[in-house]
């Protein structure tokens, strides 16, 4: 059966061009919103805080500051909506799934850039 489910993902899920992120790095996701008959763009950029699941169903978490406020979002990697992904910065963490980001505030909560 987990064949058959990877078979028909592989064939029938079209595949996106996206960088090679991780936990740490800040990425600005451009995606499309619908008001009515209206299309517009617009972008959120922020930390990712995870990365989940595989294949068609992985999903990442971004964390953003709106002022004072941490505002995080999720994301499936296949949403159709969205139109492009951008690295801004690699960031260096030791963990996969940085939960603790989410209690830091001022300077604590930089991370380190790497330089590729």
């Amino acid at each position: 059966m987990g064949d058959l489910v990877k078979f028909v993902q592989d064939e029938f899920v079209a595949k996106k061009e996206i960088p090679n992120f991780s936990a740490g790095d800040t990425i600005t996701v451009y995606y499309e919103i619908k008001e009515g008959e209206k299309k517009r763009t617009q972008f959120f950029k922020g930390v990712v805080i995870q990365r989940r699941g595989s294949g068609a169903t992985e999903t990442f978490t971004i964390k953003k500051m709106s002022g004072t406020i941490g505002v995080e979002r999720i994301f499936p990697i296949n949403l159709p909506a969205i139109q492009k992904i951008e690295l801004n910065r690699k960031g260096k963490v030791r963990r996969a799934r940085i939960y603790y980001f989410r209690n830091l505030t001022g300077k604590k909560a930089r991370i380190k850039e790497t330089r590729a």
